[in-house]
């Protein structure tokens, strides 16, 4: 089948990788696609917002499956635009892509069907807001604009003056029409973990799970990005805790979603925080997750386009994933400016050689071709990632790769997968002192 994927990040060109495998594919598109897209898929200057020239542009080309990778194209409709003409789509409808498109609706959903999260309040006026804060006694206390923010919507207040200055920002239209409405949450204190699964409105397939950094920093300091890195498996996600999450999140989300007439079909993915009571909720994302994927494609067996299929055939109780059993990490390069206004334009060299070593795959995030040369065009740039058989094998395939690039604009963490490593050598030498 002809595939066209929509998208342009190093979750698209993951995406791109692992389908181009395919026994099934026969041409993969890629709108609007980047650099290292262009390698093995053909890039399509198409505009994700058009619907009715991607329309057009599947019925020219006879695309069997339209792949929608980021969540504005989703949670604006992308989907029902081309399954009302007859176009197979993996991505849930609009009206499914609330769980991600407000934060409100999915707390709402939560509370209604008894999903495990942290309790909440959601407010349309800043006078409301503060009231509930002031009747707030734990710090410190998350704030959130309701709607999509490119993952800049989002402030752990240390103290009641900061969750002030959060509220007032959202208000005065920091984050355009997301901060129009506003989610106050208690701050849940436990282990971090992405989860997800394959839907088909009915039935859920779980994939492995992984972790990402979400800090700037070393240490996990400075300001929240849209992720620095990240590596599967996730150690905290047992498979006690795996069925606990299955059972008590995705299970009842995908029942809430059918019983409400809106089923969702796609992927569905779980910012988990496991507390010392279990899985709890922090957020749902309807598309899967950048830079989890990165490490999701290095680990996965299975044909990733027939899993596709399945899902959007609505035949996932019989269908099964097989996956490597190595780790896979995966470390964002960022341009100099990162989070805040990257430097643009610069070169980065030395990519042959980094992509020659061993189990390792960079997989293009923010790059554009000048001729032969190729050129940093965004924050998050590259995400060389690798496999090893442990986490820490993985990280230093990767790292050693980096080192081979010659981009002095560039930066990166240096601690990409520190917990997972922790945990392995205090395993190793628990393991020593028993033999």
């Amino acid at each position: 089948m002809n595939v066209l994927l929509i998208g342009s990040g190093g979750r698209e060109h993951a995406l791109a990788w692992a389908l181009s495998a395919s026994p099934l594919l026969d041409r993969l598109y890629c709108a609007p696609g980047n650099a290292g897209i262009a390698g093995i898929a053909q890039c399509i200057p198409l505009d994700p917002d058009d619907h009715e020239a991607i329309a057009q542009f599947c019925r020219q080309h006879a695309v069997a499956l339209v792949v929608i990778g980021p969540e504005v194209p989703l949670v604006g409709g992308l989907a029902d635009a081309l399954s009302g003409q007859g176009i197979k789509v993996f991505g849930p409808s609009k009206a499914a892509a609330q769980l991600e498109g407000s934060k409100g609706f999915t707390k709402d959903l939560c509370a209604e069907f008894g999903i495990p999260t942290a309790a909440y309040g959601r407010f349309t006026d800043a006078a409301s807001a503060r009231a509930y804060l002031a009747e707030q006694s734990k710090l410190p206390i998350v704030v959130k604009a309701d709607g999509l923010a490119a993952g800049k919507g989002v402030v752990i207040a240390a103290t009641k003056a900061e969750a002030e200055a959060a509220i007032g920002a959202c208000f005065a239209g920091a984050f355009g029409s997301a901060g129009a409405e506003v989610v106050i949450e208690a701050f849940l204190d436990g282990e971090e973990a992405s989860f997800f699964a394959l839907v088909d409105g009915e039935h859920a397939l779980p994939l492995v799970a992984a972790q990402d950094h979400k800090r700037v920093g070393d240490g996990d300091t400075g300001p929240n990005t849209g992720g620095m890195g990240a590596y599967s498996p996730a150690p905290v996600m047992t498979p006690e805790m795996v069925e606990r999450t299955m059972a008590e999140i995705i299970g009842p989300t995908v029942a809430a979603m059918k019983a409400r007439g809106t089923p969702f079909r796609g992927v569905l993915f779980a910012g988990l925080m496991i507390t010392t009571e279990g899985p709890q909720l922090i957020e749902y994302n309807v598309r899967f997750g950048d830079p989890e994927t990165q490490v999701l494609m290095m680990r996965l067996k299975s044909d990733l386009l027939a899993a596709l299929v399945a899902t959007v055939d609505g035949v996932l109780d019989r269908f099964s994933l097989r996956w490597h059993d190595d780790a896979a990490l995966t470390v964002v390069m960022a341009a100099e400016g990162y989070p805040g206004t990257p430097l643009k334009g610069t070169e980065i060299r030395g990519l042959q050689l980094a992509e020659s070593m061993p189990d390792v795959e960079i997989f293009h995030a923010g790059t554009r071709a000048d001729g032969d040369r190729i050129l940093a065009d965004g924050g998050r740039v590259l995400n060389v990632t690798a496999r090893g058989r442990t986490v820490a094998e993985a990280q230093a395939k990767a790292y050693a790769a980096i080192a081979q690039l010659d981009w002095p604009e560039g930066f990166c963490r240096k601690d990409i997968g520190w917990r997972a490593v922790e945990r392995e050598t205090e395993a190793a030498r628990a393991a020593k002192a028993t033999s």
